[in-house]
């Protein structure tokens, strides 16, 4: 079928069909990309935690996998911190604690290790 041979009633359910495709695989990817830290952060779903790392507040839709994802590079990285000045993870936990918290905006949630509380 060449495209300039269509009518223009073919035209129009081709162009229909390829509208609905896109706007259909934009609607159903739209949540996977829209979440991201600082969202549900805004949103109350996740805080900052005295460890180091991210806690789940509410959970929602993609908010454990996108805080098992970032906590885990962050475990990665505390370990590689520890090991590089000659101390221990647990150590590192405690010094990324104090400055996450420090640098988590005002109205999030952060845990001091006593539940959630807005900073």
């Amino acid at each position: 079928m060449k495209i300039n041979s269509l009518i223009p009633t073919q035209w129009a359910s081709l162009l229909t069909a390829l509208l609905l495709s896109v706007f259909l695989t934009l609607t159903l990817a739209a949540p996977a990309y829209a979440l991201d830290i600082d969202v549900a952060k805004d949103k109350g779903w996740v805080g900052e935690r005295y460890t180091g790392y991210l806690g789940v507040v509410q959970p929602q839709a993609g908010v454990k996998a996108l805080v098992d994802e970032i906590n885990q590079k962050r475990g990665q990285r505390y370990k590689e911190l520890a090991a590089k000045n000659g101390i221990t993870v647990q150590e590192v936990e405690k010094i990324a604690g104090k400055k996450v918290i420090e640098k988590t905006k005002p109205g999030n949630l952060v845990d001091l290790g006593n539940g959630w509380l807005k900073k």
